[in-house]
């Protein structure tokens, strides 16, 4: 990897986390539900390319980087999905309650 494309990813990277902060908190709380559930697909998402990742690690041969990394991101997007799914559950069922209970 080149010293210009290094600074280049880092760039990115630092431009998106910024980014990524200013959306979450300009999100009205009644959003954050449908917010938690998009997020899930993304890392549903991030599951598969990670699995891939790790599939090719494994096939060529070369296992310590890419596949210590293939499984941080497989072992990070699981923890986000079963976390996000437990939270919108848990909304969820606060908002039937609700309902339950007025009607």
């Amino acid at each position: 990897m080149t010293p210009e494309t290094l600074i280049a990813s880092i760039t990115l990277f630092v431009l998106s986390i910024f980014l990524g902060f200013e959306l979450i908190t300009k999100v009205p709380a009644t959003l954050h539900t449908p917010l938690m559930s998009g997020a899930n697909a993304i890392s549903g998402i991030s599951i598969v390319g990670a699995l891939i990742g790790a599939n090719v690690a494994f096939d060529g041969g070369n296992t310590a980087v890419s596949g210590l990394l293939a499984f941080v991101a497989l072992t990070l997007a699981m923890i986000n999905v079963v976390g996000g799914f437990a939270v919108t559950n848990r909304m969820l069922s606060m908002i039937a309650g609700k309902k339950r209970g007025g009607a």
